[in-house]
């Protein structure tokens, strides 16, 4: 017996029985006779018809190896090496015990990537994969020591940290600002440099968001405000914004259920030539006529839209729409000569749009020359990305034309190799154009720059009979506005071509 217990640990000799040990498999710490310490599993087993028994040792130093990696990956996430979701929720909820007990607070900031489905979709998950990595480094890097980070899921992160009160705010923004500044710096991936930006909610621990969960909801809310303010930024959680997250949330179900309901509408507001002031064609403006609100703009149900990928229904909804509305027009002999449709080119990216579009053109028996798609200035800055999707439909016989021109920066560059027919001037500076001398310059070398490089130019947002003649006498081909009419159903605006019988075909323009 004195032979067994010396190979026993001193840890483990104290815990070792020798009856017990005859009869069961236990694990134990052992010492060899080298002096090597190690884990074993002692098995016992006596011998039929003596009272001697065998102990057979079995090294389990992989089995304990496996088990601990088993543990660090239930609590971790394998890619970062952060604290997974349910591990950082543990750690939480002890801090905020340590904070109620101290009588301090807890800061908590959600942190999530901006756009980083298009790393993937461009480069890779695997390139995914390593921009996740780097991020995990930075954060690791420039947290405050006492702080623990983890990984929520796929591209979002979170960070908490202790702090004495709520005069602590103004340390927590310029952590964030640092934050945001070191994660934005250029890296490589594929030889190609990559900038990250990232978009942090930050909440305290301050009743009633006390608890771990009501902590994560509300620096989430905080997130989602300072995304939808443009990303790259942070934003301190406000009661207020739990209100806004529910009516968002609202909305968007509500929104679901009105494309089913067909409670999206069109209507037409008149294109007209400024010099003859004959009505040529109409701009197409999304509506969303939901009961008990009333018209809801685009502007506020559009984002709903591309955060819940109802964007690609709608989208196709409105094509439907107009191409019908088209095909009504010409059955009345007021066919137009060309329909412009609002581009998006995250629709347009998606597998199977073409051909579905290319069915309803079928169906209404519209060709694809006779359709305009109109696209932000925003979109062709990013012509590596737009240009071949851009070039791609203009090779199938669509138009296209860029809305709101003279918001962004975009290169002449970039026009000059974009497939473009079209400006249209943004309304902004159609409305201070005869009180502002440098908007009537901008406008007028917006008009040159279009008939220079053979492009028809649009004035958005006509008011005022002045404003009209002005941008006529500076060789605009085309306005619209309310000086020429409110926006009007589909019928109506029928009616309007009849009436007027235009000499020539108009032109039909689609602005979500």
């Amino acid at each position: 017996r004195s032979a067994l217990h010396s190979l026993i640990s001193v840890e483990n000799r104290a815990d070792f029985d020798l009856a017990r040990a005859a009869t069961e498999s236990r694990d134990y710490i052992v010492e060899t006779s080298s002096g090597a310490v190690l884990p074993a599993a002692i098995t016992g087993s006596r011998i039929e018809g003596s009272q001697d028994v065998i102990f057979v040792f079995h090294d389990i130093t992989d089995r304990r190896r496996a088990e601990r990696r088993v543990s660090y990956l239930a609590k971790h996430d394998g890619l970062t090496r952060l604290p997974n979701r349910m591990q950082f929720k543990h750690l939480l909820q002890q801090a905020l015990a340590r904070a109620q007990r101290d009588a301090t607070l807890v800061a908590l900031l959600y942190l999530d990537v901006d756009r980083f489905k298009e790393v993937n979709d461009t480069f890779g998950h695997s390139a995914g994969d390593r921009a996740l990595e780097i991020l995990s480094e930075r954060l690791t890097a420039k947290m405050p020591q006492g702080a623990v980070i983890g990984r929520l899921a796929g591209d979002e992160f979170a960070a908490f940290l202790p702090i004495s009160g709520v005069s602590d705010r103004g340390v927590l923004a310029a952590l964030s600002r640092e934050v945001l500044t070191d994660v934005s710096r250029a890296f490589f991936l594929n030889d190609t440099e990559i900038y990250l930006t990232l978009s942090v909610g930050i909440a305290l621990s301050e009743a009633p968001i006390d608890n771990t969960i009501d902590l994560i909801r509300s620096a989430d809310v905080a997130m989602y405000h300072a995304k939808q303010s443009g990303g790259g930024t942070y934003a301190f959680y406000d009661p207020q914004m739990s209100i806004a997250a529910v009516e968002r949330l609202v909305l968007k179900s509500k929104l679901r259920r009105s494309l089913e309901l067909e409670e999206l509408v069109t209507l037409y507001q008149p294109l007209v030539d400024l010099e003859s002031g004959a009505v040529v064609g109409a701009e197409a403006l999304l509506r969303w006529r939901l009961p008990g609100h009333g018209d809801i703009p685009p502007s506020e149900f559009i984002p709903l839209a591309e955060q819940s990928n109802l964007i690609h229904a709608i989208g196709e909804w409105v094509f439907r729409r107009v191409c019908a509305d088209f095909a009504a027009w010409r059955t009345a002999g007021a066919a137009p000569k060309r329909v412009a449709i609002n581009l998006s080119l995250r629709q347009f990216g998606r597998p199977g749009t073409v051909e579905r579009i290319a069915e309803i053109l079928k169906e209404h028996n519209v060709a694809p020359s006779v359709i305009e798609l109109e696209i932000t200035e925003s979109t062709l800055m990013e012509y590596e990305r737009s240009g071949p999707v851009l070039e791609s439909l203009a090779a199938l016989g669509f138009r296209i034309a860029i809305d709101d021109f003279g918001t962004g920066y975009s290169s002449l560059a970039a026009l000059r190799q974009m497939p473009v027919q079209t400006l249209k001037i943004d309304q902004s500076f159609v409305h201070r154009l005869t009180e502002d001398g440098d908007n009537a310059t901008l406008t007028r070398t917006i008009v040159e720059l279009g008939r220079n490089l053979g492009l028809e130019v649009v004035a958005e947002g006509i008011e005022t009979t002045e404003q009209r003649q002005l941008l006529a006498l500076q060789g605009c081909h085309l306005g619209q506005g309310r000086l020429f009419g409110a926006p009007m159903t589909a019928q109506q605006f029928q009616e309007r071509l009849v009436t007027e019988k235009p000499e020539s075909p108009p032109t039909i323009r689609f602005s979500a």
